[in-house]
């Protein structure tokens, strides 16, 4: 098995400095530029957090400023909870006397947090690898999906594309430029049904060799109870072109929409199994810390995270970089 996508570099070890709190190595050049798009697209959550720091006590009256910053940023309960209690026993532990060395620490414990959520999306033991994708509507599912054949293809994989979005013809417009502009195959059906469409795109992966079937399912909102009863039959119908897949059941989510985000990992990995997640639109957003509460409440791992439009800007997902950059 391997995987065709950009290796993450290698994590700094983080050594420590003379108040206790852990000072992180600069990253790999390659990273850099990547790093600081994120840091900008999370300069809305960063900015609420980082005001705690701003004082010259460390009190109970900072802890609880920085509790209700990190439930603003949508870090949730659960893990607002686990992030407080991990910090009072650093900063306890590094004997810290100063704000800033609470914002080091604060990154140590978050990346803690989300270090479970770290797993790069492999392919190989398969063939071909199916990878059933799904989303509401805006979320950025397609254009996702797009990226991820770039990669795929340009990593050289061979891939095939199913537009199994049947319901919105500008989707199957947008997955066949993306096919063009990628030179890939593509399935596809005017007005076809999504599950025959997923199992002739399956049965055309194995029948051409091809490394990755990539699936494009029509956006719902996990409240639509018959589309998600549909989304369940696709799978099912695909298993009957090949009994092991899914390989892979994908969620893009939008990093906007904070709680609703984890509300949406529920309603789908209880009807699919998620294998894995694609967080979208995390550029500007005042509510990044909802992977802490994925994390702590539904550690689905996350493959990618993008900041914009770009090929470049959908990258792996690294729990230290993201906690750094979250907090920069």
């Amino acid at each position: 098995m391997f995987s065709f996508f950009k290796k993450k570099s290698p994590s700094p070890v983080p050594s420590a400095s003379p108040s206790g709190a852990p000072q992180a190595l600069a990253p790999a050049p390659e990273r850099s530029s990547w790093l600081r798009k994120l840091s900008l697209g999370l300069r809305k959550t960063g900015s609420s957090l980082a005001t705690v720091f701003t004082g010259t006590r460390i009190d109970e009256a900072l802890y609880e400023d920085l509790e209700s910053a990190l439930l603003m940023a949508d870090t949730g309960v659960k893990a607002t909870e686990f992030l407080l209690a991990d910090l009072k026993r650093r900063v306890k532990e590094a004997r810290a006397t100063e704000p800033a060395a609470v914002k080091a620490l604060l990154v140590e414990s978050l990346t803690v947090l989300l270090t479970p959520l770290e797993k790069p999306l492999s392919i190989g033991q398969h063939k071909p690898t199916v990878i059933m994708v799904t989303g509401v509507n805006g979320a950025g599912k397609t254009t996702s999906i797009g990226k991820l054949t770039h990669h795929l293809a340009d990593g050289g994989a061979s891939v095939l594309l199913a537009a199994a979005d049947t319901f919105r013809a500008a989707a199957r417009e947008q997955l066949g430029a993306w096919a063009e502009r990628n030179t890939v195959e593509i399935i596809s059906q005017e007005g076809g049904d999504p599950a025959a469409v997923s199992f002739d795109a399956v049965s055309a992966g194995r029948a051409r060799g091809r490394d990755v079937v990539l699936v494009d399912t029509a956006g719902r909102l996990p409240t639509q109870l018959h589309l998600m009863e549909e989304l369940k039959k696709i799978k099912r119908v695909i298993q009957k072109a090949d009994a092991t897949a899914p390989h892979e059941a994908l969620l893009v989510i939008d990093g906007n929409t904070g709680q609703n985000a984890l509300a949406q990992v529920r309603a789908f990995d209880d009807a699919l199994q998620l294998t894995g997640l694609i967080v979208t639109k995390l550029d500007g957003t005042a509510k990044g810390g909802v992977l802490a509460a994925i994390a702590r409440e539904r550690p689905i791992p996350v493959y990618f995270i993008g900041v914009g439009e770009q090929l470049a800007d959908l990258e792996t997902f690294n729990a230290r970089e993201f906690a750094q950059a979250l907090l920069s």
